[in-house]
C-alpha cells in the first residue's frame, strides 16, 4: 500500500499530539500578534498564547464562522503581510460577501502535499493521466487538484469545467485514466457520454476523486457503474485550504485527515459542547500550520463523526466519516430533521429513477410540505399514469420509510431537471420567502 509521506501519516498518536500542541501554542502566538480580530477575541476571554500548552488547551479558544470572516472582508483575518500572499481565492459569495483567501508560499507546498498524500491513497502514480475537471479561478477546488496531482508526478488535463462534450472527447483520445470533478458532475459526464455513444469500456478511467458536495454510497456505486472506474472521496474548503483536507484510502472506511496542519472537532451545533467519538456533530477545524489566513475553530457546518484507532492501510489519522449534510442547508420537516443524502441514497436503490433530483420545501397555512421531484430513467419512462402513479407511490412509500414522514413525488421526464457542473443544487426552501 502506497503512502506519499509515511512519516506524517502513520505517526503514533502520542507523537501527533505534542506536534499538534507545539503547532497550536505557535499559531495562537502568530495569530495573536498579527490578527487584531483573534486577538480581541482572546482578550475577551482573558487569554493570551502562553496559555494554549498542549492540544487539549485548544477548548479554551474562540470559534470562527463565516460571518467572522465576511465581517471582516476582504483582508482582516489575514495575518501573513501583503508582501508574503502569492494567491488569493475566494467562495462564490453567494449567500453575502465571498470568503476571500490568501496563501504564502508556503501554505501553497503544504497544499501541494496534502493533495499528494490524498492522490497517493487513491492508487494515483506517474503513469497515471488526471483530468482535473473542478472549476479553476476563483474556487479553490482546480487548482488545488492540479497542484497536487503535478507535485506526485502524474499527468494533468486542466479541463475545468463546461465543454463537456470536448471533455468526454479528450478523457477517451487520451486515454486518461484518473478524473477530479464533483459527484453531480461526475454523473453529468457519464450522461453527455451515453448520449455520444460512449461505454465504459471504450475509456481508460480507473481513479475517481469526488468531492465538494456530500453524496451517498449508492451515488457512489452509479458513478462507478457507469464511468467503469473506483470512486474515492476527497474534501476541503476554501476557508481551511481547498481539496485535500481530508482523503479516502483504498480501505474506504472513512477519509484521514492531515491532522498535522488541520485539528479537527466535532460539537453540538446549537450548544457548541465538544461531542464524543461516532457522534454525529458539527465539524470544526483549527489551521496549525497555515501562514496566510490560519483559522481558530473554524465552524465548517458539515455535520459528520470522527472515527479513532490505525486503518488497515497503516495510517493513524483520524478519520471522518461521509459528510451528512449541512447544518445550514437541513430542512425541518414537521420537527424532522431532513438531509438530501437521504433522500438521495433512496433515489438511489430503485432502479427506475436517475440521480437526478429536487427537494421543494412548502408551507400551507401552518402545515410544512417537502415535494420531491425526480427524474425517471429513459428506459423506464412510459406516459402510463398507472405507471406513473406506481412509481411515485413506491418511492414515497420508501422515503417515509426513511425519514418518517409523508412526502409528495412528482417524477419528472428524462433530462428536466437542471445539470449541475460544479456543486449540485438539491434544495428550494420556498418556505423562507413568506
Amino acid at each position: 500500500m502506497a503512502i506519499w509521506n509515511r512519516t506524517k501519516e502513520c505517526m503514533s498518536a502520542d507523537e501527533r499530539a505534542e506536534l499538534q500542541g507545539r503547532r497550536l501554542h505557535k499559531i495562537v502566538d502568530y495569530v495573536y500578534h498579527n490578527t487584531p480580530f483573534y486577538r480581541e477575541k482572546m482578550q475577551e476571554r482573558g487569554i493570551e498564547p502562553g496559555d494554549i500548552k498542549s492540544i487539549e488547551d485548544i477548548v479554551k479558544l474562540p470559534f470562527t464562522t463565516k460571518k467572522d470572516i465576511r465581517d471582516n472582508y476582504p483582508f482582516g483575518l489575514q495575518a501573513a503581510p501583503k508582501s508574503e500572499i502569492v494567491r488569493v481565492h475566494a467562495s462564490s459569495g453567494t449567500t453575502g460577501r465571498p470568503t476571500i483567501v490568501g496563501y504564502t508560499r508556503k501554505d501553497i507546498g503544504v497544499w501541494s502535499e496534502i493533495v499528494a498524500r490524498a492522490m497517493t491513497a487513491f492508487g494515483v502514480t506517474r503513469e497515471d493521466s488526471f483530468s482535473v475537471a473542478y472549476g479553476y479561478g476563483m474556487f479553490t477546488g482546480g487548482l488545488g487538484a492540479h497542484y497536487g496531482v503535478e507535485n506526485l508526478g502524474a499527468t494533468v488535463l486542466p479541463a475545468s469545467t463546461g465543454n463537456t462534450e470536448k471533455h468526454a472527447r479528450l478523457i477517451k483520445d487520451l486515454a486518461i485514466t484518473g478524473i477530479a470533478c464533483t459527484p453531480s458532475y461526475a454523473l453529468h459526464l457519464a450522461e453527455s457520454m451515453e448520449k455520444m455513444g460512449y461505454t465504459k469500456d471504450d475509456l481508460h478511467l480507473r481513479i475517481g476523486a469526488f468531492g465538494a458536495e456530500p453524496w451517498t454510497d449508492n451515488m457512489r456505486r452509479e458513478i462507478e457503474t457507469r464511468l467503469g472506474l473506483k470512486a474515492y472521496n476527497i474534501y476541503g474548503l476554501s476557508e481551511i485550504m481547498g481539496p485535500g483536507v481530508s482523503y479516502e484510502c483504498e480501505c474506504q472506511r472513512g477519509s484521514h485527515i492531515n491532522e498535522d496542519h488541520f485539528y479537527p472537532e466535532i460539537v453540538n451545533p446549537e450548544t457548541l459542547e465538544p461531542l464524543g467519538r461516532d457522534v454525529v456533530g458539527e465539524l470544526v477545524f483549527t489551521t496549525i500550520t497555515k501562514e496566510g489566513m490560519p483559522l481558530l475553530r473554524y465552524r465548517t457546518r458539515d455535520l459528520c463523526s470522527l472515527m479513532d484507532g490505525v486503518c488497515p492501510c497503516g495510517r493513524t489519522s483520524v478519520r471522518m466519516g461521509r459528510i451528512l449534510g449541512r447544518s445550514d442547508d437541513m430542512l425541518i420537516i414537521r420537527g424532522i430533521n431532513v438531509f438530501p443524502s437521504q433522500i438521495e441514497s433512496v433515489i438511489l436503490s430503485l432502479p427506475e429513477f436517475e440521480p437526478q433530483y429536487v427537494l421543494v420545501a412548502e408551507r400551507n397555512g401552518n402545515l410544512d410540505t417537502l415535494q420531491v421531484q425526480v427524474e425517471v430513467r429513459p428506459e423506464f419512462f412510459t406516459d402510463d399514469v398507472k405507471t406513473i402513479e406506481l412509481f411515485q407511490k413506491r418511492l414515497a412509500d420508501k422515503i417515509r420509510s426513511v425519514i418518517s414522514i409523508n412526502a409528495t413525488v412528482r417524477v419528472m421526464f428524462p433530462g428536466s431537471i437542471e445539470r449541475s457542473q460544479g456543486k449540485g443544487n438539491h434544495v428550494i426552501d420556498n418556505r423562507i420567502l413568506k
